[in-house]
């Protein structure tokens, strides 16, 4: 087990503490377990269809990712998946695919120096949607006894916490959009700074109910183009119409190095840098000086010690508004200035549907796994580009290519802003 020295920094020789990535865990809507993931986006295979969970023939969107294939059974007793919400259940999946993609044995000697850090931006919605909706149609008595403990908005990190007996600092992160990146972020800062040795982090998000659905598309945030799933989601397009939303969980091993190679573990990359920050400007709106985002770029940049040129991969946050779309590549050159035009960037939401809180995490995920097989998945849909978003999406083709620094950056709904770097792990 790996200890710190008095300041928590420090691995015991005076050298800082780094954090790599040894385990991925995905449920999405475009494959459950990395291999499945990855073949669907080196497929740039789509997972938007119409929704099937309930009628949403009345409604002005009917289309969503969902997960066709998820049985709760697989993973745990039914019994505990009718107690919780869907996305605890996603993302308890997601854990034990992670843990054991990472080989990851989580015995009495390592429990309090092991964490869970849960990303999500409606948690238990789904859940608290159909017991009020039961309440009110059948009474009191027919309420679920364990709903005032499983609507809990931690009830992710708890299954997964009381499932593999981790007993280390372990919260839930709730920054809308930009909840799963941040939890990533301060699990690398956890780490680093010797309070953990290993975090179980990312996201899980359910969000596709009629409430959600229903009240996204009232403020014309949801694609209606109800007709052509596939293409209906359109970052960065002159005829961007909006998002389609998506469920699913993506959790991934954060370990400290030496404790990684301690035993033998196999490594996807380093963490090297977050930076985060906050708008304090509009719910819904970049402030047109764009500064936050940046700030918050420019502290993952400087904590990492990396200039904007040495970034070799993009993966933005794209969802598809297009003052949005328009607004993040105003973000990106103010950021990296000239060597913006030149990076690489492909949106991964048109593959998997917005999953909200989610969607940091599993697009963190991709970048592990196109730096592992070095291919560049593409932004589908983009047909025409918008004149405003002027830079290197990878538009419908994507990229053979061997990149050794990438960043994920996420901005959520309330002025959230997160960003998220990561390099192929030189273990010297």
């Amino acid at each position: 087990m790996a200890h710190s020295d008095g300041d928590g920094s420090s691995n015991g020789n005076g050298r800082r503490r780094r954090v790599v990535i040894t385990g991925l865990g995905v449920v999405s809507a475009i494959g459950t377990g990395k291999t499945a993931y990855w073949e669907s986006l080196r497929a740039a295979r789509s997972g938007i269809k119409k929704i099937t969970s309930f009628d949403a023939s009345t409604y002005p969107c009917q289309i969503a990712a969902e997960i066709s294939d998820f049985d709760p059974g697989d993973f745990m007793p039914l019994q505990l998946a009718r107690r919780i919400d869907r996305f605890a259940q996603l993302g308890l999946a997601a854990a034990k695919l992670a843990v054991k993609d990472a080989r990851l044995r989580i015995d009495n000697g390592e429990q309090s120096r092991t964490g869970v850090l849960i990303g999500t931006s409606v948690g238990t919605l789904c859940y608290a949607e159909q017991q009020i909706a039961l309440f009110y149609e059948k009474g009191v008595t027919r309420i679920n006894p364990f709903f005032g403990t499983s609507v809990i908005p931690s009830s992710a990190a708890t299954q997964i916490m009381l499932n593999l007996k981790i007993k280390g600092p372990s919260r839930t992160i709730t920054t809308a959009c930009a909840s799963g990146t941040w939890a990533v972020g301060e699990a690398f800062h956890s780490i680093r700074d010797g309070q953990s040795d290993v975090i179980l982090a990312g996201g899980s998000e359910a969000p596709i109910t009629p409430l959600v659905v229903s009240t996204l598309s009232s403020i014309q945030l949801l694609s209606v183009e109800n007709d052509g799933p596939e293409t209906s989601f359109r970052p960065y397009s002159k005829d961007a119409s909006g998002f389609v939303l998506g469920e699913g969980a993506g959790i991934l091993i954060l370990e400290e190095l030496d404790h990684a190679l301690r035993r033998g573990a196999r490594i996807y990359a380093e963490v090297i840098g977050f930076g985060s920050s906050a708008d304090a400007y509009h719910v819904m709106s970049f402030d047109p000086s764009f500064e936050q985002p940046v700030v918050a770029i420019h502290g993952a940049l400087k904590e990492a010690h990396v200039n904007p040129a040495e970034v070799g991969y993009i993966n933005p946050h794209g969802i598809a508004i297009p003052d949005n779309d328009r607004g993040e590549a105003s973000i990106l050159r103010k950021a990296f200035g000239e060597a913006a035009y030149a990076i690489p960037i492909s949106a991964t939401k048109p593959l998997t549907g917005h999953t909200l809180g989610a969607g940091g995490a599993l697009e963190l995920i991709a970048c592990c796994l196109m730096m592992k097989h070095g291919y560049l998945h593409p932004t589908i849909n983009l047909r025409e580009r918008d004149p405003l978003c002027d830079l290197n999406y990878l538009p419908n083709e994507g990229s053979c290519r061997q990149v050794d620094t990438m960043m994920s950056m996420s901005f959520g709904f309330g002025g959230y802003n997160a960003a998220c770097l990561i390099r192929k792990c030189d273990a010297n």
